[in-house]
C-alpha cells in the first residue's frame, strides 16, 4: 500500500506526513536511541507553549477539558468553530499565528465558551493553588481569546515602536526595550574581556520586580524546571545507546547544561556538538533559534531527532568537501571571507521526530551553532531534511499552483525538469555554505544589527546559495545537469519573493516574518536595482518576466556583497534601511489579486506534520525487543495524547 502523505485540512493549513525511511534497516541499538531522544524531544512541548504567550497553557488546558468532556452537541456550526480555533492552537503552540504571528479570532461566541465551562468537571479544568476558582479562571484567559485590541501580536517588528511592549511572546516581563537593551549591553561590557563570548540572555526571562531588573534562567531547578527535568531523564537514558565517546560526552554536557543553565557550558555543549561527525544518528535538543524574539536575543525551545540519509549524503559532502573553493570566489570584500573554513560538515537526514518550535511546522534545513566566533573557529553542522521536503513535494504534485502564476510553458518545462533539484540545493548551499561563510570584523558586536538581525542573515545565506547555483563549478562537480538549471531556481524564487508569498499575508498587514522579509528585500532589490525582472500583465492577470539571467547573477553578487559588508561591520543603519525599503511593504493592488487567484486554486497556503509514534515492542524480561513505527494516528488524537503524556508545566 502506498503511503498516505496527505491528512486533514483546516482554516489555511494542511496537514501531512512524513516516511521513516530506512528505519527498519537500524539495530536495535540505534532504535533505541532514537527511542529515548523522541521521548527527550516532546517533553519541551510545554515550553514553546509558555514562550509563545504567558496564557497559552492556560487556554490549551481550558479548550482541552471542554474538546473531551463538555456534554455538549459537536454538530453545531459553534462547536466546529470553537474545534477549528482549538486546532489552530495545536498548530502554532498557541493562540498566535505561527507565522504571521498576529492573534487568532475565535469563530464561536464568547457565550459558547461560558455555557461548555458549565458543564465540565471543574477539577479537570487549570484551577489549584495559583487559580482559585472558575471565575477567575474566566477572568485570566477571557481578553486573551476575545479582545482583539488585547496583546495582539506575539512578535511585533514595526520600526519605531517599543518592540518588547508591543509582542506578546513571554521573554520579558515588566521590562521595556530600552531597559533590555541597556541591561545586556551593561553584561557584554561587564565580560568584554571573554575569549569565548556568551549568548547573552539565550535561556532567560528578563523581568523587573520591586524596581530591580534580572533573569529567570530556564534550567532545572528554575523557569521551565518540570520540563527539563523531564527532558534530562530521558537524555540520561539516551546516553547509554550514544553511538560513539565523543556523542555520549556531548549529551552529558548538555545534560550538565540543562541543570546549571550555564551559558558557559552551552558553549561546550555546541563545540562538542559540532565535532562530532562519526554517528548515523544526531539531534537537536534546547534553546536555539531567536527568531520568537523581536530583539534576537532570547531562544525557542525545539527538537529534532535525526538520522543520515546516505544516498542524498553524498550531494552535501561534494558541497562541504568544496567549502574553500566557494568562500575564496566569493563576490563579497576580501576582509569579510574566511582565510580558513572549518569543519563544515552538511547532511541530507531523514526526521525521526519533531518537537517544541519545530512541530507541527518544521524548517527543510538547519545550520547550527548559531554563535559567530563558534562557526569560525569549530566549524557548523547543517542538514537538508529529505523525508520533510518529500513530502511537500508529494502534496504539491498536480495542485495547479505553478500552472496559475508562472508566465508560460516554457518556464513551467524548465521548472518541471530542474525545480525539485534545485530547491533542494538551493537549501544545502543556504545551510552548508551560506550561514557559515564570512566573517565579522574583530570588535564588532554579534548583536549589533538589533532587531534586523535575523532578516539579514537569513538573506545573506540566501544570497549566497542563489550566486552559487548559478556557477558552472557545480556542473563541473556534478551537482547540477547543465548550466541552464539555475534558471528555474531564479524564477521561483524572484516570483516567491515578489508576488505568490504574499497569499501568508492579511489584507492591509506588511511582511513580519524574517524568513519572508528576506525573500521580499532579495526580490524588490534586483527588480529596483535592475531591468532585468518584470512584472506584466497578460489576461488580467500580473505575471514574472526574467529577461536577462546572467545579469540577474550580476544583481544578486552586488546585494550579497553589500548584505556581507553590514553583517560583518556591524552596520544598524544600513541594515535598517535595506530592511525597511525593501522587505517591509506590500503592494495592496498585487496583494488583492495573488490572493484572489490563489483562492480560486482552493489550496493551503501552510503545512505541518503529524508525528510517527514510536512504539517500543518489550520481550518477557521487559526489554525493548525492537521499535515500531505506527503512522495512522490522526491529528487531535496526537495532540490530546501530547498534553496528556507530555504536560509538565500546568
Amino acid at each position: 500500500m502506498d503511503f498516505i502523505y496527505q491528512s486533514e485540512r483546516f482554516a489555511d493549513l494542511q496537514l501531512l506526513r512524513y516516511h521513516l525511511n530506512g528505519f527498519e534497516k537500524l539495530s536495535l541499538r540505534q532504535k533505541i536511541f532514537i527511542f529515548y531522544l523522541a521521548k527527550a524531544t516532546l517533553f519541551g512541548r510545554d515550553i514553546i507553549f509558555d514562550q509563545n504567550g504567558k496564557h497559552n497553557l492556560l487556554i490549551r488546558k481550558t479548550l482541552e477539558t471542554v474538546y473531551t468532556d463538555a456534554d455538549i452537541p459537536h454538530d453545531t456550526d459553534e462547536f466546529r468553530a470553537f474545534e477549528v480555533y482549538l486546532k489552530r492552537i495545536w498548530f502554532s503552540n498557541g493562540i498566535y499565528h505561527h507565522y504571521g504571528c498576529e492573534k487568532f479570532e475565535p469563530g464561536f461566541p464568547e457565550q459558547f465558551l461560558k455555557d461548555a465551562l458549565k458543564k465540565v468537571d471543574i477539577t479537570s479544568l487549570p484551577i489549584g493553588k495559583e487559580i482559585l476558582s472558575l471565575e477567575e479562571l474566566c477572568n485570566i484567559i477571557w481578553p486573551a481569546i476575545f479582545d482583539t485590541s488585547y496583546m495582539p501580536k506575539r512578535v511585533n517588528k514595526a520600526d519605531g515602536e517599543d518592540l518588547i511592549v508591543t509582542s506578546a511572546c513571554n521573554f520579558y516581563d515588566g521590562v521595556t526595550q530600552q531597559e533590555a537593551e541597556n541591561f545586556y549591553a551593561r553584561m557584554k561590557e561587564r565580560y568584554a574581556d571573554c575569549k569565548e563570548p556568551l549568548s547573552y540572555g539565550l535561556n532567560s526571562t528578563l523581568v523587573k520586580e520591586k524596581g530591580e531588573i534580572k533573569e529567570k534562567v530556564w534550567c532545572a531547578n528554575g523557569l521551565y524546571g518540570p520540563a527539563i527535568r523531564k527532558i534530562i531523564y530521558w537524555l540520561e537514558k539516551a546516553a547509554d545507546y550514544a553511538e560513539n565517546e565523543c556523542q555520549r560526552k556531548l549529551i552529558n554536557t548538555l545534560i550538565s547544561y540543562y541543570k546549571t543553565g550555564d551559558l558557559v557550558l552551552f558553549n561546550k555543549y555546541s563545540i562538542e556538538w559540532v565535532s562530532e561527525h562519526d554517528a548515523t544518528i544526531d539531534f537537536i535538543n534546547g534553546f536555539i533559534e531567536v527568531y520568537g524574539d523581536p530583539l534576537g536575543l532570547k531562544a525557542s525551545w525545539e527538537g529534532l531527532v535525526e538520522y543520515i540519509d546516505k544516498e542524498a549524503t553524498c550531494r552535501t559532502q561534494i558541497i562541504s568537501n568544496n567549502a574553500q573553493w566557494f568562500e575564496d570566489h566569493s563576490p563579497v570584500d576580501a576582509r569579510f571571507r574566511k582565510p580558513v573554513v572549518k569543519g563544515v560538515t552538511a547532511n541530507v537526514i531523514c526526521a525521526a521526530m519533531l518537537g517544541g518550535e519545530e512541530y507541527p511546522s518544521t524548517a527543510i534545513g538547519i545550520n547550527l551553532p548559531n554563535a559567530d566566533w563558534i562557526r569560525a573557529q569549530y566549524g557548523s553542522k547543517s542538514i537538508t531534511i529529505s523525508n520533510i521536503t518529500d513530502a511537500y513535494n508529494k502534496a504539491a504534485h498536480g495542485n495547479g499552483f505553478k500552472e496559475e502564476f508562472v508566465i508560460d510553458d516554457a518556464t513551467l518545462e524548465l521548472i518541471g525538469q530542474y525545480g525539485d533539484l534545485c530547491d533542494d540545493l538551493h537549501t544545502d548551499l543556504h545551510e552548508c555554505l551560506g550561514h557559515g561563510s564570512g566573517q565579522m570584523l574583530p570588535g564588532i558586536d554579534p548583536d549589533a544589527l538589533k532587531a534586523y538581525s535575523s532578516t539579514i542573515e537569513e538573506a545573506r545565506a540566501d544570497l549566497f546559495g542563489l550566486y552559487y547555483i548559478a556557477d558552472e563549478k557545480l556542473v563541473e562537480l556534478g551537482l547540477t545537469p547543465d548550466i541552464e538549471a539555475y534558471k528555474s531556481q531564479y524564477y521561483t524564487y524572484m516570483m516567491n519573493g515578489l508576488m505568490t508569498q504574499l497569499i501568508r499575508i492579511k489584507p492591509g498587514h506588511q511582511i513580519e516574518e524574517a524568513h519572508m522579509r528576506n525573500r521580499a528585500l532579495i526580490a524588490n532589490w534586483c527588480y529596483e536595482n535592475g531591468n532585468v525582472i518584470h512584472l506584466i500583465r497578460r489576461n488580467e492577470k500580473t505575471y514574472l518576466e526574467i529577461s536577462d539571467y546572467e545579469q540577474l547573477r550580476s544583481l544578486i553578487a552586488t546585494l550579497l556583497a553589500e548584505i556581507q559588508r553590514i553583517k560583518s561591520e556591524g552596520d544598524y543603519k544600513a541594515a535598517r534601511k535595506l530592511v525597511e525599503q525593501y522587505a517591509v511593504k506590500v503592494d495592496a493592488e498585487l496583494h488583492a489579486e495573488i490572493l484572489e487567484r490563489y483562492q480560486r486554486l482552493n489550496l493551503a497556503p501552510y503545512k505541518g506534520f503529524i508525528n510517527p509514534q514510536l512504539l517500543p515492542i518489550y520481550d518477557n524480561n521487559g526489554d525493548i525487543a525492537d521499535v515500531q513505527v505506527y503512522y495512522g494516528e490522526d491529528y487531535a488524537h496526537q495532540m490530546l495524547r501530547y498534553g496528556q503524556e507530555y504536560g509538565t508545566l500546568i
